[in-house]
């Protein structure tokens, strides 16, 4: 094998007690790229926000082309050839695509931005994410998670970066967008970039990784080769023990019709009509922009409705804002869980909380809400050493499971899942598809949207998929395949 591009050895990090990254080793070689996987807190974005300059290590050496350097900021990341793509979006909301893809490096002409040379240029950096249709002059704010997370690859590539670090890239991303990136980094690795594929979707690892290095409790497992390597292995790397099965049988009986929606019309959704069952998880399905999300928000009261209506066992609902929906018995675990399902300088308790917290009168029983909020923790396997820790502090997965906590407190009638295994490691996933099964034999009617088809097909009991606004299939999960679903989200029969 090749002289390493990057080298990182006996990396040692920890945030006051707790031991973070202890002797990690990594290597990078130009045209590969290099899966970098383990349960969400083993380390991974550590790792990588070393390499970046965000974070400095305790002690450990870092070479590049072999040689020792120093790498204190993301300057001196960018100065050796090294870029990130994050996992949370970094992206300025309040500014245009041009704006954010060129902040700190504008284009200048006699001492003024070069307006004209940005906007071609931006369309040249999209137009290599397949993002051509995109107005440089759009503010960000406008776009959907998944299309600003293809805004921040196209920033990356900007840099002509020697190592991109792609932290949960498609986790925001569809099988159509995820393919077109794909294209473009096997066109990155025969120019020799060295790519660190963060992710916990096997699929990917398999189909576009070279080797695979593993952390387990922030120590270093091991680097294996993807060729030959079984998904069991690597499993059982990541986590110490192999798992009973990736996804859990389906275990509950669809009762009677819970929620009944009637030809409903808002914004980009047009003329969508479907039921779903008490005890049923109904999986949404469709390609960026098929408006899988703003059928939510119209569902959850974020949106208004221009046409059609809703009814909850039998009684029509009409929820104009959030919590009139959480009052009627609705849930809604959004798939921007920063932005918008967590307040991050609250602690654990405080967010699982925030749904039952009387607004104007009456006492938080303090006593009964740190039971049911420990009960939460050790349900859901929440990884953290105090509920009065930050939530900020928490792996993005064990974040997830906070957001997913915070509803299950209320106990909704109907609960909706915006992609809720982004960003998540094997384990956690299966112990989130676990809750999902346990609600539903609860009788929990829940509404699933994925960008994951085997995510999808093995959890659902039938199949909403949606193009441009509209269903344009209900299928029946058993029997379904990724084809007939793909053929229905491209907008075929």
């Amino acid at each position: 094998m090749a002289a390493p591009l990057v080298s990182m050895h006996d990396i040692h990090k920890a945030f006051g007690p707790v031991k973070v990254l202890e002797g990690v080793d990594f290597e990078l070689v130009a045209g590969e790229v290099h899966a970098l996987m383990g349960e969400n807190g083993a380390g991974k974005s550590t790792l990588m926000k070393i390499l970046t300059g965000i974070y400095a290590p305790d002690s450990g050496t870092i070479k590049v082309d072999g040689q020792p350097v120093s790498i204190t900021t993301p300057a001196d990341a960018e100065k050796y050839g090294i870029a990130i793509i994050h996992q949370e979006l970094n992206l300025i909301p309040a500014l245009s695509i041009a704006d954010n893809l060129f902040l700190g490096r504008e284009i200048q002409r006699f001492g003024l931005l070069d307006r004209k040379a940005m906007t071609k240029k931006a369309m040249e950096w999209l137009a290599q994410v397949g993002m051509e249709r995109l107005d440089p002059d759009t503010r960000v704010e406008r776009l959907s998670v998944g299309t600003q997370q293809m805004v921040e690859i196209a920033r990356a590539l900007g840099q002509n970066a020697r190592v991109l670090i792609m932290d949960e890239p498609t986790a925001a991303l569809t099988e159509h967008e995820t393919t077109t990136l794909f294209k473009l980094i096997r066109a990155l690795r025969e120019k020799g970039t060295g790519i660190v594929y963060v992710s916990h979707r096997m699929e990917e690892i398999f189909a576009i990784c070279d080797r695979i290095s593993i952390l387990r409790d922030g120590k270093f497992v091991g680097t294996r080769p993807v060729p030959g390597l079984a998904f069991d292995e690597v499993v059982k790397m990541m986590v110490g023990r192999t798992l009973e099965a990736r996804f859990p049988s389906r275990t509950s009986t669809p009762g009677k019709v819970r929620l009944q929606v009637e030809h409903i019309s808002g914004g980009m959704v047009k003329d969508v009509s479907f039921d779903l069952r008490s005890g049923e998880v109904l999986g949404v399905s469709g390609l960026l922009g098929a408006g899988r999300t703003e059928l939510a928000r119209l569902l959850f009261g974020l949106d208004k409705p221009s046409a059609g209506r809703v009814l909850l066992d039998g009684e029509v609902v009409t929820a104009t804002n959030p919590n009139q929906a959480i009052h009627a018995g609705f849930g809604f675990l959004t798939e921007d869980r920063k932005a918008q399902g967590l307040v991050l300088d609250l602690s654990l308790r405080e967010n699982i909380s925030l749904p039952r917290v009387p607004a104007h009168i009456g006492l938080v029983d303090r006593g009964g809400e740190k039971t049911q909020t420990r009960g939460l923790i050790d349900a859901l396997k929440i990884r953290t050493r105090d509920m009065e820790l930050n939530v900020s502090a928490l792996s993005g997965g064990n974040q997830q499971k906070v957001v997913l906590a915070k509803w299950l407190a209320l106990k909704p009638r109907v609960l909706i899942l915006d992609e809720p295994t982004r960003g998540v490691d094997v384990g956690g996933k299966a112990e989130i598809y676990h809750i999902i099964n346990q609600l539903a034999e609860q009788g929990v009617a829940i509404l699933m949207i994925s960008s994951e088809l085997p995510e999808v097909l093995a959890m659902s009991d039938r199949i909403l998929v949606m193009h441009e606004g509209r269903a344009t299939a209900l299928l029946e999960a058993h029997g379904a395949t990724q084809e007939t679903v793909m053929t229905a989200a491209t907008g075929g029969h």
